[in-house]
C-alpha cells in the first residue's frame, strides 16, 4: 500500500511509519516539525525508496495538495492522519493553536484526500473524547461523547467533521480512539518521559494532586497493531477502541517506573522514590479513563500482546540508551 501519513515524526505517528516501511509499504510521512516532531526519528528510513519525508502543514491545502500530487504518482491508499497538537496542558494554556491543527487540519486532509481520490481515511483519535469515569465501568463505541479539556473538544470536533464526510458524500472514513501510550520516541513533556528523564537527573517529578487519577496503558506498537488492522479490516464510519488493560493510578505508576530505574542504574530504589512531589492539580482533570476494546478483539482479532510489565522495562531501557535523544529536547 502507498500510505499518506501526517505527524509521522511524532511519537506514535514514527512508530506507525517504522513498521509500515518494515512491512514492505510505501509511505509519505507529512509533518510540520513543531516541538515535538522530529525528522531524526526516522533519519535511518531516508535512503530507503519506499519512504519519502515532506515537511508542511496540514492547514496549508496547497501544500498538501502539492506532497500528494508529487509523491509516488499521486497513488495513496489511504490517509491516515496522526498529526494534532496533543498535551493537555498546553490546550489549557493556549486553546487556539488546537483549534487550528486539530480542527481545520484534519478538514483540509479530508478535502484534498478525497479531491486527490484516496479510498480510506483514517482519524487517529483518544480515549479523552468521552471525558472522564467513575470507579467503574469502561468506554464503549456507545458512550456520549463528553470533553473536558480543549484538547479533547478539539479531538471530538475532528472526529465529528471526519464522521460528516462519510454521512455527506460516502467517504470510506475510519476512527480510531486509544487509551494512553506508552513506548520509545515519547516527548519527554508527557508523564512516563516525564518521570524517566527528571529522576535521572536527580529533579523533583511533578505528580498532579493526590497522584490517584487512574489511567490506562497501552503500549505504541500494540497501538500501531491495531491501526494495521483498521486499514486492512476495518469499516466505513466505525469508531474502532484500544486499550491494554492496565488500570493504574498515577502514584502507583510513578511508583513501579521508578522501581525499575533503581533496578537498572546505581541509584536506590528509595533515592528516586523522595523525587516524588505533588503539585497543584490540573485544571478540569479527568479522574479516569477506561476502554471496552471488546469489539476491536471480536471485529478486528485485535488483542494487545505487550504486558505493562515488559513494555515499561523496554522503555525505561530505551531511555536509559537514548539519553542524548531526550537530553537535547529538554536542554
Amino acid at each position: 500500500m502507498n500510505l499518506f501519513v501526517t505527524g509521522g515524526a511524532g511519537f506514535i505517528g514514527s512508530n506507525f511509519v517504522r513498521m509500515a516501511v518494515e512491512r514492505g509499504h510505501s509511505v509519505l510521512n507529512f509533518d510540520a516539525l513543531t516541538y515535538a516532531g522530529r525528522r531524526e526519528n526516522l533519519s535511518d528510513l531516508e535512503t530507503i525508496a519506499n519512504y519519502k519525508f515532506i515537511q508542511g502543514n496540514i492547514c496549508d491545502e496547497s501544500s498538501v495538495r502539492s506532497a500528494f500530487e508529487q509523491t509516488f504518482n499521486g497513488n495513496f491508499d489511504a490517509t491516515i492522519n496522526f498529526a494534532a497538537e496533543s498535551h493537555v496542558d498546553r490546550s489549557i494554556h493556549s486553546a487556539r493553536i488546537f483549534s487550528e491543527t486539530n480542527v481545520l487540519g484534519t478538514a483540509t486532509m479530508l478535502e484534498v484526500s478525497k479531491a486527490c481520490g484516496v479510498p480510506i481515511f483514517i482519524q487517529i483519535s483518544t480515549d479523552e473524547v468521552y471525558g472522564s469515569l467513575g470507579a467503574s465501568g469502561n468506554f464503549s463505541r456507545s458512550s456520549p461523547l463528553n470533553p473536558s479539556s480543549p484538547y479533547s473538544s478539539t479531538k471530538t470536533a475532528a472526529d465529528l467533521i471526519a464522521l460528516s464526510f462519510h454521512h455527506t458524500w460516502g467517504y470510506d472514513v475510519r476512527i480510531t480512539r486509544c487509551t494512553n501510550n506508552y513506548g520509545a520516541y515519547q516527548f519527554p513533556e508527557k508523564f512516563i518521559p516525564t518521570i524517566i528523564t527528571r529522576a535521572l537527573r536527580g529533579d523533583a517529578i511533578p505528580v498532579y494532586g493526590d497522584g490517584l487519577q487512574v489511567r490506562d496503558w497501552i503500549y505504541v506498537k500494540d497501538h500501531c497493531e491495531g491501526i494495521f488492522e483498521v486499514l486492512e479490516s476495518g469499516k466505513p464510519a466505525q469508531t474502532y477502541l484500544f486499550g491494554g488493560s492496565s488500570e493504574m493510578t498515577n502514584l502507583d505508576l510513578s511508583k513501579t517506573i521508578l522501581t525499575s530505574l533503581a533496578k537498572k542504574t546505581a541509584k536506590s530504589e528509595n533515592e528516586f522514590l523522595k523525587l516524588i512531589t505533588h503539585v497543584t492539580d490540573r485544571l478540569g482533570h479527568d479522574r479516569r479513563y477506561s476502554m471496552d476494546w471488546s469489539t476491536s478483539e471480536s471485529e478486528l482479532g485485535w488483542t494487545p500482546t505487550t504486558s505493562f510489565e515488559r513494555g515499561i522495562e523496554e522503555t525505561v531501557e530505551w531511555y536509559l540508551r537514548n539519553e542524548a535523544w531526550w537530553k537535547s529536547l529538554i536542554g
